[in-house]
């Protein structure tokens, strides 16, 4: 039997064709599902607030500004999140100068984001002036904790019942009191341009 060059080459094609599609198709899911974690993720985060922002630069009073991944305003003052996610088995205590990641068969160390977790806090204290302002290491529900959880530190749903939002009516009521620091310190923020919207 006799093959036609012509049509084992669109053979060819056609195949090479199909398998471009599903890798990309493949690529196109993965995508999406990435999407909608990061995005339920921050709905879960920002469901303890009455009002947030996200990803922004806070003046630090020394005419620089520092990265922050959210302010939340919450029924007891302003909250200041540093999100981390990252995977697998967390290491740390606020003696150690680098936590450590081990994660199967990786391991990983990164700095102590504790002192970064203060010097945010007391950018967004400086600008809020009476408002009450607390600070949280959040990690994502992939990380535990074998050794317990260092000071400030949560775990993404340790937040959600330390933070409990309530009845919003009474919540957006109680954080009456806390409207012109919120206001002055969002006057006072930029955009990060680090961050993809």
């Amino acid at each position: 039997m006799a093959f036609d060059t012509q049509s084992v080459l669109v053979a060819l094609v056609g195949i090479a064709v199909g398998i471009g599609i599903g890798i990309g198709l493949a690529a196109l899911w993965r995508w999406y599902r990435q999407r909608r974690q990061r995005r339920a993720l921050i709905a879960r985060i920002t469901s303890v607030s009455v009002d947030h922002v996200r990803d922004v630069l806070v003046p630090d009073g020394n005419g620089g500004v520092l990265h922050v991944d959210y302010v939340l305003l919450t029924p007891r003052g302003l909250l200041v999140i540093d999100l981390r996610d990252v995977g697998g088995n967390v290491f740390g205590s606020d003696q150690m100068s680098d936590w450590t990641v081990r994660d199967k068969a990786q391991r990983y160390t990164f700095p102590n984001p504790q002192g970064a977790l203060y010097d945010r806090v007391a950018a967004v204290k400086a600008l809020v002036l009476d408002v009450p302002v607390e600070g949280r290491i959040v990690f994502t529900r992939r990380a535990s904790f074998p050794k317990g959880l260092p000071r400030f530190t949560l775990g993404e749903d340790s937040m959600l019942s330390d933070y409990p939002l309530g009845d919003r009516n009474a919540a957006e009521r109680a954080c009456d009191g806390f409207r012109a620091g919120w206001q002055r310190l969002k006057a006072e923020l930029a955009p990060s341009p680090l961050v993809k919207r």
